[in-house]
């Protein structure tokens, strides 16, 4: 409303009345005839002052669908005592002396974070729509990337947006959508899945262990309030979300050889436990609000395309790049930790085979999935039969190797195999012969550049 506009007022209002935001709005339904036969007289409308008093100006839809205007109270106040103040005293007096109809209002308040007991929501399905729209947070990380080539060659290079907080490198600034995503704050998201018609929700956005342990507070705020936000526009959207957990998430009294899908978990670095919360919360959401909750569980990834992130399972990468640049390894954890671990393609193969999954045959919500087990003494002696020259010592970091001492050796991932079909196609001697490959390419084309 703007000044100089007029506010017709009749004593016989009917109609019904909805609460979008905090603004109470009154459809009027037009009367079949006029009892007094008065023409209604135009009001003025108050001068609002400056419409800076309102933080957002909305026009209501005949529908009243489902995105919610967030204004707030204390900025709307003003105008609705001003309403009230004018309105009343013409509501309470007729002009053709009919009774008038007063009905009192009260001001509600809704947050579209504050989810009502009895809500259900529900995800569009894959066959329901030509092509998912994607929107993959901390998608500069070491697996985004390389999600968003995949996922941009089946459902087109539009239909999937990265999202991150620093500034991309021009190849992946020209290779697709890109935007700025912070998922600390939940208006500038929930946003981006309004005005870009999200529909799936990659959340990668988190501090791995290493990272997470020299900085709690801030692996608190990314990896659980961010979390939070990521879960409630899910709901509130009817997104599918895919939230990765990790071997992170079991700790030194869980099974470690091998580990199933259910058994104690009781990690001890705050990103094992933020792990673990992100997957009873995606779970409870599921199971509450029939959120489209999936989760898979990642062991060590390795990958060429990215460097490592800080990340206890990182030397399994970082030993590749050295190898060819140095000729000299230096690792952090002690020879014989074993760990399972995974080339990056079967990761994001797994990624897209369980987001696309028909719901009926997920038996559960988050599942294990594992290619293959190694040590780094093991996967040093493999580089060596390609590089025999390369040379490595142990310089065990506490840390790191108590963190490594607490997780799994091995995963069982029969579930996963059994509900959809998952099998892994890279074991160690492709895994290393691939990398070497790509990284000795990589060089040499940089050599001649």
């Amino acid at each position: 409303m703007t000044a100089g506009s007029t506010v017709s007022v009749v004593s016989n209002i009917s109609g019904s009345a909805a609460c979008r935001g905090n603004v109470l709005c009154v459809r009027p339904s037009p009367p079949s005839s006029m009892t007094c036969g008065t023409t209604p007289t135009p009001l003025k409308a108050p001068d609002w002052q400056s419409l800076e008093d309102v933080s957002y100006i909305n026009h209501a839809d005949a529908s009243f669908g489902q995105d919610y205007m967030r204004t707030s109270e204390a900025l709307m106040m003003p105008v609705l005592r001003t309403l009230t103040r004018t309105a009343k005293p013409i509501l309470q007096s007729s002009v053709c002396g009919c009774q008038a109809l007063v009905t009192q209002t009260r001001f509600i308040g809704f947050s579209p974070r504050q989810v009502p007991s009895d809500a259900s929501f529900h995800s569009v399905s894959f066959s329901e729509t030509d092509h998912p729209r994607v929107l993959i947070t901390g998608g500069l990380g070491q697996l985004g990337v390389g999600l968003a080539k995949l996922l941009r060659k089946q459902y087109g290079k539009n239909n999937v947006i990265l999202s991150d907080i620093r500034k991309p490198p021009d190849t992946v600034f020209y290779s697709g959508p890109f935007i700025y995503s912070d998922i600390l704050d939940y208006k500038n998201l929930r946003e981006i899945v309004v005005n870009n018609r999200i529909s799936w929700l990659i959340h990668y956005s988190a501090l791995l262990s290493a990272v997470g342990e020299a900085n709690v507070p801030l692996a608190r705020a990314v990896n659980i309030t961010g979390l939070h936000n990521i879960l409630d526009i899910a709901a509130e959207h009817g997104l599918r979300l895919f939230v990765p957990s990790t071997i992170g998430a079991f700790g030194p009294s869980s099974p470690r050889n091998p580990t199933p899908d259910l058994c104690i978990q009781r990690p001890r670095t705050i990103y094992g436990v933020s792990k673990v919360h992100a997957e009873l919360m995606g779970e409870y959401y599921h199971y509450r609000y029939g959120l489209d909750f999936r989760c898979l569980r990642y062991p060590g990834i390795i990958s060429a395309d990215s460097q490592p992130g800080g990340g206890t399972t990182d030397y399994a990468v970082q030993i590749f790049h050295d190898a060819i640049k140095t000729g000299r390894f230096e690792c952090n954890l002690k020879p014989d930790t074993r760990l399972p671990m995974m080339y990056i393609e079967d990761c994001l193969r797994a990624t897209v085979e369980v987001l696309e999954a028909p719901a009926e045959l997920l038996s559960m919500r988050t599942y294990n999935i594992n290619a293959m087990s190694f040590t780094p003494e093991e996967l040093t002696q493999e580089v060596q039969k390609h590089m025999p020259e390369l040379e490595v010592v142990y310089k065990t970091d506490p840390v790191r190797q108590a963190i490594a001492d607490s997780w799994p050796m091995n995963f069982d991932d029969s579930n996963a195999s059994k509900d959809w079909g998952w099998k892994h196609e890279y074991d160690l001697p492709e895994l290393v012969t691939t990398m070497l490959n790509h990284l000795n390419a990589e060089a040499v084309a940089v050599q001649a550049s």
